[in-house]
């Protein structure tokens, strides 16, 4: 079927408060207690008609570029891919995000006239929407976890009508602790390291395949080592506010995020991906690379998203308290959303309206199988028909 593919400007005022917001302006004609926020979407219009709308978010990505969008607007369903205000991680709010998702769904219901949504969360996309829906279903934010107001009970958020987790993970804060590093005892220098928890040294106290009470003792090594983050996190806070300069930040790098055992032992939550191989290459390379997971971050956004603590977009705990129907699909050969983590969000669902599937041999990116994309859109168009998700 053909679509029209076209930019649409979202854009909704918020009480300013603190922030360290990038793409917002202090919206015009409103006092300075306000600030607009501007979020450049792409709206997929198929020739037929449709009263419901998926809409994809990442917490710093709209998808516009995602694969699947185009196979599902082919097929005649109607998509908006919106970014959210952040073009990166090192200062996201995750609290802010779901604001910015709020004001996306009433774009689409007031301005754009939908009378229903569909949440689709893709990856890191998966907790943002369990946490959104949370907040629409029963909202109780009103301050993140580094303090700041930011109140998402007065938001106004609309509840959507369903939810899609796609090769979507448990949370940002519990993919990145499961890849920190434990041999990292410095945060200031990574060369310093304990040899107990060193995967990557040419020779290594343990090598694959790693027994249980080894996995054991590593992640509790890396939750530790999370903490220690934390810890240093509200002491360097604290300090900033105790000297009277509580709207600074601090930025800091996060040596060492991509030493799952996961990559490299494929029998620890095992699926059908390759040994010595994550989605962004060979793990060791990645470890330390300037792209890494959480490799920059503040002390706000540690709190917000990183945090294994502190972080409120926990998708298993934000799952839980949501109504709507359900769909979750796992790829069989996913090499950056470990296998558990899907099943733990389905498993949280609390009631039974909710539908799980594996495509074998697929890829975190659905690439490299002609017939990914193909099995994925047809579990999304089944469920989206037995709902009435036209």
């Amino acid at each position: 079927m053909s679509y029209q593919r076209r930019a649409v400007l979202i854009h909704y005022s918020e009480d300013a408060g603190h922030s360290h917001d990038s793409y917002v302006q202090q919206a015009a004609g409103e006092s300075d207690t306000r600030q607009r926020i501007m979020l450049a979407a792409v709206h997929y219009r198929p020739s037929a008609p449709s009263d419901t709308v998926i809409v994809f978010m990442h917490p710093m990505h709209g998808l516009a570029h995602h694969p699947l969008v185009e196979h599902l607007a082919a097929a005649g369903h109607h998509v908006l891919c919106c970014p959210s205000r952040y073009s990166s991680d090192s200062s996201l709010i995750m609290e802010k995000v779901v604001s910015d998702l709020g004001g996306c769904v009433r774009h689409l219901k007031d301005e754009l006239g939908y009378r229903r949504v569909v949440l689709a969360g893709w990856s890191g996309g998966g907790a943002l929407m369990a946490f959104y829906q949370s907040q629409a279903e029963n909202p109780t934010v009103v301050d993140t976890p580094a303090g700041d107001p930011y109140n998402l009970v007065r938001a106004g958020l609309i509840p959507a009508d369903g939810i899609m987790f796609i090769a979507a993970h448990a949370s940002r804060h519990q993919l990145l602790t499961e890849s920190l590093d434990p041999a990292v005892v410095d945060e200031r220098d990574p060369s310093v390291r304990d040899p107990r928890w060193d995967l990557y040294a040419t020779d290594a106290l343990t090598r694959p395949p790693y027994s249980a009470s080894f996995i054991a003792s590593y992640r509790a090594a890396q939750i530790d080592r999370n903490r220690r983050i934390t810890t240093w996190v509200r002491a360097t806070l604290r300090h900033l506010r105790e000297s009277g300069r509580q709207d600074e930040e601090y930025a800091f790098t996060v040596h060492g995020t991509m030493a799952d055992p996961r990559w490299l032992d494929p029998s620890v939550d095992p699926n059908e991906r390759r040994a010595n191989w994550c989605y962004q290459g060979d793990p060791r390379v990645v470890n330390n690379g300037p792209t890494g997971l959480a490799r920059f971050s503040t002390l706000r956004s540690w709190l917000s998203q990183w945090s294994y603590d502190e972080s409120m977009a926990d998708g298993p705990a934000r799952a839980a308290e949501i109504s709507v129907p359900v769909l979750v699909i796992a790829m069989g050969a996913d090499d950056a959303c470990p296998p558990s983590h899907p099943r733990a969000l389905f498993d949280a669902i609390p009631h039974d309206d909710k539908e799980f599937h594996v495509i074998p041999g697929v890829n975190h990116y659905i690439q490299g199988t002609p017939d990914g994309l193909p099995r994925t859109r047809a579990l999304c168009q089944n469920w989206l028909k037995a709902h009435d998700f036209g």
